[in-house]
């Protein structure tokens, strides 16, 4: 029983590092998208149309938004697949 839990963890590890390498990804995204926002004057920016500006503004934002709901997702799988193992590993009786 041991072995399977140690394997089933082996394998959900690998699969959670694969998750936090696409959440890196998105992360350096959503950072370069908010440096470049830093970057807007805070007093007549001159852009163009204010249409474009709100439309591109929206974007980061949602861009942000879906990075945020991915960690929430990451920590929600996380705890999901190792609840059942401590459950599982707490029933045990035996050497710690």
């Amino acid at each position: 029983m041991q072995e399977q839990i140690t394997s089933i963890l082996e394998h959900m590890a690998k699969s959670q590092h694969e998750m936090a390498r696409t959440l890196e990804a998105k992360r350096e995204v959503v950072v370069h998208m908010a440096k470049m926002v830093s970057e807007i004057p805070d007093h007549n920016p001159t852009f163009g149309e204010i249409e474009a500006l709100m439309e591109h503004s929206l974007s980061i934002t949602k861009g942000i938004s879906s990075y945020l709901n991915s960690l929430a997702e990451l920590e929600d799988a996380i705890a999901d697949t190792l609840s059942p193992i401590v459950k599982a590993m707490k029933e045990q009786p035996g050497d710690e």
